[in-house]
């Protein structure tokens, strides 16, 4: 395994404009809020609004970690009730006919330590996607994709059913050959995958003691890998 990647000041860049950004970033979700309340009478949250399951498990840590792995939550060894959601990524509700990237939150229960400021409760949650890297390189972009996606938020049902179905077929055509397009698959382009045996990545990089990580979540039970893929 490659050794694990220590943490230091300049992994981190701001932009001057950063703030600006952010706050365009807040003002397009609001907009996609707004535009499904009015629509369906209903009001969901912003991304990853459809639900496909809540699953109910136990998260166990193991003893003898090494110092590199064993930080915060897996700091000590024993056993946490968790609870998952697994989600489709847009902020309307839509047939699953529509193939968009999968979300899985994960909540853990009874996690002692220190609150970030105004926290409450004692869980901790991580949320996660079934791909391993976050689909811009930067806030700017980010915003830029989001409006493409607001942009789809009051569409037709129908013409997204049709225009997923065009999208999978040209993403399949790029993979083919070597390109990857996380735009076209947040826009209806993703494999239309069972969500049960996807492998799910935090996609961002954390702070974890003196190195960074990335969470994922794998399946490991053999019924749940033969769904790995599955269309």
């Amino acid at each position: 395994m490659p050794a694990p990647v220590r943490y230091s000041p300049d992994v981190e860049a701001l932009r001057p404009d950063e703030d600006r950004t952010i706050e365009q970033l807040n003002e397009t979700f609001d907009g996609i809020l707004e535009t499904v309340a009015n629509d369906s009478g209903h009001a969901v949250r912003s991304v990853h609004a459809k639900s496909h399951g809540i699953l109910e498990g136990t998260l166990t840590i193991d003893a003898g970690l090494p110092p590199e792995l064993a930080q915060g939550l897996f700091a000590t060894p024993g056993e946490h009730k968790v609870y998952m959601r697994m989600s489709t990524n847009t902020g309307d509700i839509l047939p699953d006919a529509v193939s968009l990237p999968r979300g899985l939150a994960l909540k853990v229960l009874d996690v002692a330590g220190e609150r970030l400021p105004d926290a409450e409760g004692t869980s901790q949650d991580f949320v996660m996607v079934n791909g391993p890297v976050f689909q811009a390189p930067n806030a700017e972009k980010f915003l830029g994709s989001l409006k493409l996606l607001a942009g789809t938020t009051n569409r037709v049902e129908g013409l997204k059913v049709a225009a997923s179905t065009v999208l999978r077929g040209v993403n399949k055509a790029l993979t083919a050959v070597g390109i990857e397009s996380p735009t076209l698959g947040s826009l209806g382009g993703a494999p239309n995958v069972d969500p049960l045996g996807e492998t799910y990545y935090s996609v961002t990089p954390f702070r974890y003691g003196d190195h960074i990580a990335k969470f994922s979540v794998a399946p490991v039970a053999p019924a749940l890998i033969a769904l790995t893929g599955t269309e």
